[in-house]
């Protein structure tokens, strides 16, 4: 099945250069239908209000981390299925762990490009 160019997407990160960068690199694949939350509140008010088909999330963030967000998606009987791709700065194991403890489809650790980016969306949601 071909994935959907027009998909609804946020991206949520407390920096708004990372924002930016997200953005750009979803353009360059081909997805404009981007909107953005600059933490997990904001987002979460926006995932309930607002169909999505995507979450990119930054962990590091306050007051509420990416897998605070991420727990809080899967705890909702209508975002549970939401695909969710978490992006970090750090590849300890355990943040790993904990990411797909708490069901995360899958995760970047920054630096990352637009290829990569690609390639992780691709595994959770088919070739585009």
């Amino acid at each position: 099945m071909a994935i959907d160019m027009n998909m609804q997407i946020l991206i949520v990160d407390d920096y708004k250069t990372m924002l930016r960068i997200i953005r750009n690199l979803l353009k360059q694949l081909g997805f404009n239908n981007v909107d953005e939350a600059t933490d997990g509140g904001m987002a979460l008010q926006k995932l309930r209000e607002k169909q999505f088909n995507l979450v990119i999330s930054d962990w590091n963030m306050e007051p509420m981390t990416g897998l605070q967000l991420l727990k809080e998606v899967r705890a909702d009987a209508r975002m549970k299925e939401l695909p969710f791709i978490m992006i970090t700065a750090e590849s300890k194991s355990e943040n790993v762990v904990a990411a797909k403890e708490a069901g995360v489809s899958n995760y970047i650790v920054k630096p990352f490009n637009a290829a990569t980016l690609k390639q992780k969306m691709q595994g959770i949601l088919g070739a585009f």
